[in-house]
């Protein structure tokens, strides 16, 4: 056969297709373990940092050893033993008949049309009282789903921390909910009022820091009030009547059953 056949030429190609896929397949079985905890570690890291508690160069799973992860059922307000907590997937779950929710459409602030019963939440305990609740947060942005973690003091309206670790929203504009500067001004909002009814908003502009609300207020993003309202309308879905706010009241009046 003439070595620039054609037909050697393709023959040569396949070969090389061939041994290449086999060798991607293979790198792709082996680490996909590596991968799976990779996230796993990414994901307690993002829980970590909403709570404050993230300390770097601190291996990340002896960090984690001091949140407890309990599956929380939305429907009842309880916790509940149907699933793991360490591999419960919520996307997952939002996608199988028995664990979706449908939100009605007055109902859906957040813009996600369906969710899932049971959500993984968070506890942070000291001596069996707590100390901080992290619960997982999402919406719509203008451009994306925005995926991120609330913490709640013992007192289970006043923020600890909040912070998003996925989202598609502009750099530069939406994408400035992952400036620290903008994170860091959560710290010590209330979520509540006195009556119980979700105040948390996030304004347009700057928050009056002389105004009686400034507690219950967050500076919106300049250029991108539509990223901002997604944040506003998912905290107010999240800790309304629909999302948490109905566990959460059970929370103070019962405490944790350990």
């Amino acid at each position: 056969m003439s070595r620039d056949s054609t037909k050697k030429i393709l023959s040569v190609a396949f070969l090389l297709c061939l041994v290449c896929s086999v060798l991607v397949s293979a790198a792709a079985v082996l680490l996909s373990e590596r991968q799976e905890l990779n996230k796993i570690e990414e994901k307690r890291k993002n829980i970590l940092q909403a709570a404050g508690l993230y300390q770097a160069g601190r291996p990340v799973d002896e960090q984690f050893s001091q949140i407890e992860s309990r599956i929380l059922d939305l429907q009842t307000a309880e916790f509940s033993d149907k699933f793991d907590p360490a591999a419960f997937d919520s996307r997952a779950a939002v996608r199988d008949p028995q664990t979706r929710r449908q939100i009605p459409a007055a109902l859906d602030l957040a813009d996600i049309k369906a969710r899932s019963r049971f959500q993984a939440v968070y506890l942070v305990l000291e001596d069996g009282q707590l100390q901080q609740l992290i619960l997982p947060v999402h919406g719509k942005g203008l451009w994306s789903t925005m995926y991120g973690f609330i913490s709640l003091a013992d007192d289970l309206t006043t923020v600890k921390g909040f912070a998003f670790y996925e989202h598609g929203e502009t750099p530069g504009l939406g994408g400035e909910i992952d400036n620290p500067s903008w994170k860091q001004q959560w710290q010590g909002k209330k979520i509540y009022g006195d009556s119980g009814a979700v105040r948390i908003r996030v304004l347009k502009g700057k928050v009056d820091k002389t105004s009686p609300d400034a507690i219950y207020q967050a500076d919106g993003l300049a250029g991108s009030t539509l990223t901002a309202r997604g944040v506003d309308n998912l905290l107010h879905y999240w800790m309304g009547e629909d999302g948490y706010q109905p566990f959460l009241e059970r929370l103070k009046k019962e405490g944790i059953k350990l």
